[in-house]
């Protein structure tokens, strides 16, 4: 398959989606919905979305059916963005080669940005006029996981352990955990979601979820090491903070040849969870190898 094709025509989906369902700039107060607008159109490859669509594609699911909750995933992202460059957390000036929502619109402004995002995400699943064809018990059940995925078992837990570990010496179970949880648990939430709305059987819902989580894990490890190697104006951010301020990352623990076979084994064992999907799958399969080569 084109890979390239099938991103580029999925992120168009997203992309025109969320224009529609995002409330407009205009509406007011504006000053926060240009803020929440700035970040979210700001040039994202709808990695977490695509993952979602791709998932309930795999298991025979449609499109129409799983694109409000893939949005949804964007938008909790993009929150997680904006906190995350704020000067109390990692400090950043550049986001995906622009200046971020905080020196934009100031500080107060951009964590107000933030929590809209967040909320904005959960009110567009629950609309009464979207997916109506999807039980509200498969509803119910993916909103419930993203949640979680979302909150301090999940993202917030593996952002807290990450600030609390700077400066600090840490073992492998601790950076584990940090990493499956700040970044990889909103990966895995979105493949397990996707599979959900799109009728996963419980086999195949737990190979997913396996897949989900071995995936999380790499693109995390090679964030990592895109810190250490990576160009900045590809990034589209700094690099080399990592080590500055002191973060838990498996280079500074393992280096990077032993990192990079890290993230190899990962994505070979997230693609074995795959083995019993057919070719509908195959989506899920190249994303994965993708992540090894990624620049960006």
């Amino acid at each position: 398959m084109d890979l390239r094709e099938y991103l580029k025509r999925r992120q168009r989906w997203v992309d025109a989606a969320l224009e529609r369902w995002v409330t407009d700039e205009n509406e007011f107060p504006s000053r926060v919905h240009r803020a929440m607008r700035y970040s979210l159109f700001a040039g994202g490859k709808r990695l977490r979305p695509i993952l979602t669509i791709a998932a309930a594609e795999a298991v025979g699911g449609r499109v129409a059916d799983v694109l409000p909750l893939a949005c949804s995933l964007e938008l909790i992202h993009t929150y997680s963005l904006i906190h995350d460059d704020l000067p109390s957390m990692d400090d950043d000036d550049l986001r995906r080669g622009k200046p971020t929502s905080h020196k934009v619109f100031g500080e107060a402004l951009a964590i107000l940005a933030g929590d809209a995002l967040l909320t904005e995400a959960f009110h567009l699943v629950t609309r009464p006029d979207l997916m109506r064809s999807v039980s509200s018990r498969r509803r119910l059940r993916a909103i419930n996981q993203v949640a979680r995925a979302a909150g301090s078992c999940g993202m917030i837990g593996g952002q807290v352990m990450d600030m609390a570990s700077q400066g600090q010496k840490v073992d492998s179970h601790l950076l584990e955990y940090i990493h499956s949880h700040k970044t990889g648990a909103l990966i895995a939430a979105s493949v397990c979601a996707g599979a959900i709305i799109g009728g996963a059987s419980p086999r195949q819902y737990k190979a997913l979820n396996s897949y989900g989580e071995k995936l999380g894990l790499a693109f995390q490890v090679i964030d990592d090491l895109l810190d250490v190697q990576g160009e900045e104006k590809k990034l589209g951010k700094a690099i080399g903070k990592d080590k500055v301020k002191g973060k838990a990352t498996y280079p500074a623990l393992f280096g990077i040849a032993k990192s990079q076979r890290q993230a190899e084994v990962l994505v070979e064992e997230a693609l074995g969870h795959l083995k019993p999907f057919n070719g509908r799958a195959n989506p899920l399969r190249e994303i994965a190898k993708f992540t090894l080569k990624r620049k960006e």
